[in-house]
């Protein structure tokens, strides 16, 4: 997750954001709650956030299923977007931050929409295949543990109908993936899964310089 747009100056960002952003009060109230975080810059930056409400609508999702959901403006902004009849799945870890998530949620009044499952990542996606949702989810967001991403990874396109979108966060990790110096675990998990997906024939690829660095990989 990343608060802001990897390399844009101040001044332009603040420009994209005056002629992009068309927010909310909810949006910015979770923004600002989540700022005073220990780690509240992990979250998606504004920008991000309504991109990914847009490629929702765009592509007509009705199932998503998201890694790693922290204080839920990610979930929110996905959500907000759903059909009244549309699901969003959220894996996470923390009890303590997805409760601040559950509280937007209401207030958005999507809280029917997010079903909310909590423990290892990794045992949720099983289970999800295990109970037959293999091909059924037509989005998958991944933004948690950098180690895990190529593990999430396998899971979720198993879990995507044919021409299902993963979004991915941290893609370029601030910058340090294209610094051959930089070597430690996450660094070098994220080259790996950047070079993983560049050479992987059963998706349609971009990386956005969006954020900490979106990848969108289309399921052919």
């Amino acid at each position: 997750m990343s608060s802001t747009t990897l390399g844009l100056e101040e001044s332009l960002l603040t420009y994209l954001r005056c002629h992009s952003l068309r927010d909310t009060d909810l949006l910015k109230r979770l923004r600002a709650e989540t700022a005073k975080l220990p780690f509240g810059g992990m979250q998606v930056s504004p920008e991000q956030g309504q991109f990914m409400n847009l490629l929702v609508r765009i592509t007509g999702a009705t199932r998503i299923v998201e890694i790693g959901t922290f204080t839920g403006y990610s979930s929110l902004s996905m959500a907000l977007a759903l059909p009244d009849s549309g699901t969003l799945v959220a894996c996470d870890l923390s009890e303590d931050y997805t409760n601040t998530a559950k509280r937007y949620w209401v207030e958005a009044d999507v809280a029917d929409r997010i079903e909310l499952k909590l423990g290892p990542a990794l045992e949720s996606l099983d289970e999800l295949l295990d109970s037959g949702s293999a091909g059924s989810f037509d989005l998958a967001f991944i933004d948690a543990d950098k180690t895990g991403y190529l593990a999430y990874y396998e899971r979720c396109l198993k879990l995507l109908r044919t021409g299902g979108l993963i979004l991915v966060d941290n893609v370029l990790w601030g910058g340090r993936v294209a610094r051959p110096k930089v070597t430690d675990e996450d660094t070098t998990a994220l080259r790996v899964f950047n070079d993983h997906l560049h050479q992987d024939e059963r998706i349609d690829l971009s990386m956005l310089p969006l954020g900490d660095g979106l990848t969108l990989a289309r399921k052919r």
